[in-house]
């Protein structure tokens, strides 16, 4: 049986996953950016100082790419403090999670240790491992040489050849470059051809040199956009009234579709029902894999209340997320349904209106007898206030105490007044959620929220996803 320290570090853990999941340091519909950061940067300290073992294990879950940095940053600048087994165990964890990481991440990353002073054997290890890893030296030259150069020069590296150190510290200084991208760039000064050859980050400011109309460079440089430039061009468009390259689809991932959907006109959506429609089953087929219809007869109660329109920073976010995970539970469940606290049934031009009324959509859902309910929502039920921890206290301590019925809220905003995500009541298990793509793992994760398994309990999980993580990365570097 766990010990009382035991529990509340359980606790402690599960509080920061939660907060390491959602939180992003930018302002929330409740609380500001500066609160949001001051509520963060005392968990990682928290963490850090208490369990430093732990903290590093959270790397191997599914936290987000801000809150990654800050671990990893966090447990570099603090080496000192570490025995060798936990200095070779952080290394594991921390090159393992760097090569996950956007690259532009990760050379902000290494700019904040250059300036933080980190310079210890670890830290320029690690950076020497990660850089040596890059598939294309010449490319990450042309879109991140300030990055690369300050790196570079803080592990005192050598760049891979004297051709790639020439372009990353005197560029203009050679009349010709062997490798065809490093080639495109010198050339691109003057000639405008060139720089759609480029990324579309370098060759951005070559257009604005050269003159050229930005429909005209849009319409040439797609070709070379990431599927995340695309979507922010998309974004951008549609906010300021012009217009952009047509975004892929096909090749979006479900959560980011869903905040494309949302950026959408009304009027477009139901113009591009089907399309849209087909896009977003199709991203939920592809998440649900191969556990498509085995979760049984699911309900969801969604949350598209006023609230759920996020912040400016993180415009729709929760609703996007809500709009994701409507999507993957039908690709996942054998019978679903979805209910939105609004009372909509058109899910693809749901939109943040009006209170919250949880209590009444989740006593809907429970009408139909699921073997599993999904609540999607920041927590705030007022409407009325508090039905919704009342309806799930009776639910669970007098009618369904033997627990047919699966219960998980999962709260995609951090509360920074609270150190958490909002919970709806005590009897219910509530994991942060960021991403769609994260449910079924966070629903795995959420059990231990539920106070039925204890500390062993999760540090055996927390081992095997770490165990998991190494060997997907060996396999991929064996490749």
């Amino acid at each position: 049986m766990d010990s009382y320290g035991d529990l509340v570090a359980a606790e402690d853990v599960l509080l920061f996953v939660n907060a390491a999941i959602t939180s992003t340091g930018q302002r929330e519909f409740r609380s500001d950016a500066d609160e949001q950061r001051l509520s963060l940067d005392f968990l990682h300290a928290y963490m850090l100082g208490n369990y430093r073992d732990l903290y590093a294990g959270v790397l191997a879950l599914d936290i987000n790419d801000h809150n990654a940095v800050l671990v990893i940053r966090r447990l570099l600048e603090t080496s000192r403090e570490a025995s060798a087994d936990q200095r070779r165990s952080e290394g594991r964890l921390i090159a393992s999670r760097l090569a996950m990481l956007p690259p532009q991440r990760v050379y902000g990353l290494f700019g904040a240790l250059r300036q933080a002073g980190v310079n210890n054997r670890r830290t320029r290890a690690i950076m020497r491992d990660w850089l040596s890893a890059r598939p294309d030296p010449a490319f990450d030259a042309v879109k991140y040489r300030s990055g690369l150069k300050r790196a570079l020069r803080h592990a005192h590296l050598a760049p891979a050849t004297e051709e790639l150190g020439t372009f990353v510290f005197a560029p203009l200084t050679r009349k010709h470059y062997a490798t065809p991208l490093l080639e495109a760039w010198r050339r691109a000064h003057y000639e405008q051809a060139a720089l759609y050859e480029l990324p579309y980050t370098a060759a951005e400011g070559f257009a604005a040199k050269h003159g050229i109309p930005r429909n005209v460079f849009l319409e040439r440089i797609a070709p070379r956009m990431t599927r995340l430039e695309t979507l922010r061009l998309q974004e951008s468009a549609h906010k300021n009234g012009g217009t952009a390259v047509r975004a892929d689809l096909a090749r979006m991932p479900l959560t980011r579709l869903a905040t494309y959907v949302l950026a959408l006109p009304v009027e477009e959506r139901l113009r591009r029902r089907a399309e849209l429609t087909h896009a977003l089953e199709s991203a939920a087929d592809r998440e649900a894999g191969p556990h498509r219809g085995s979760w049984g007869k699911v309900s969801a109660v969604l949350d598209d209340s006023f609230s759920a329109f996020g912040s400016a920073h993180k415009r729709r976010r929760p609703l996007a997320v809500a709009l994701a995970c409507h999507y993957l539970l039908a690709a996942l469940a054998g019978n679903y349904t979805g209910l939105w606290t609004s009372g909509r049934t058109d899910a693809l031009l749901t939109y943040p209106y009006g209170p919250t009324p949880v209590g009444r959509r989740i006593l809907d859902a429970l009408d139909t007898a699921p073997s599993r309910l999904v609540i999607v929502s920041d927590g705030w039920d007022n409407a009325p206030p508090g039905l919704a921890a009342e309806v799930l206290r009776i639910w669970r301590t007098r009618l369904d105490p033997e627990r047919r019925t699966s219960i998980v809220h999962l709260n995609p905003v951090y509360d920074a007044a609270d150190f958490d995500v909002r919970r709806l009541a005590a009897t219910v298990p509530t994991a942060g959620i960021r991403d769609a793509e994260d449910l079924p793992a966070l629903v795995e994760l959420a059990q231990f929220a539920e106070g039925r398994t204890g500390l062993a309990e999760l540090i055996t999980y927390m081992n095997t996803r770490a165990a998991r993580m190494l060997r997907g990365q060996g396999q991929e570097q064996a490749r």
